[in-house]
């Protein structure tokens, strides 16, 4: 059971990990840090489930017709 718990801590940590590397390189501006921030709380928000890939697009979406 301890191992489990661990391994899964390990595989936690690792993500988070990754996602701090890759979001230093990803957000380079206020825009994309606005677009980072509002994907952030909606996935954190507990009233209405929004699905990831809908966050996804959603930014992509925003992203596009944003850029100069």
């Amino acid at each position: 059971m301890a191992t489990a718990v661990s391994a899964t801590a390990a595989a936690a940590g690792a993500i988070a990990g990754a996602a701090i590397v890759i979001g230093r390189q990803a957000i380079t501006g206020g825009l994309t840090a606005a677009i980072a921030l509002i994907g952030l709380a909606l996935l954190l928000q507990r009233r209405v489930k929004v699905p990831e890939p809908a966050i996804v697009a959603a930014a992509a979406v925003a992203g596009l017709l944003l850029h100069n």
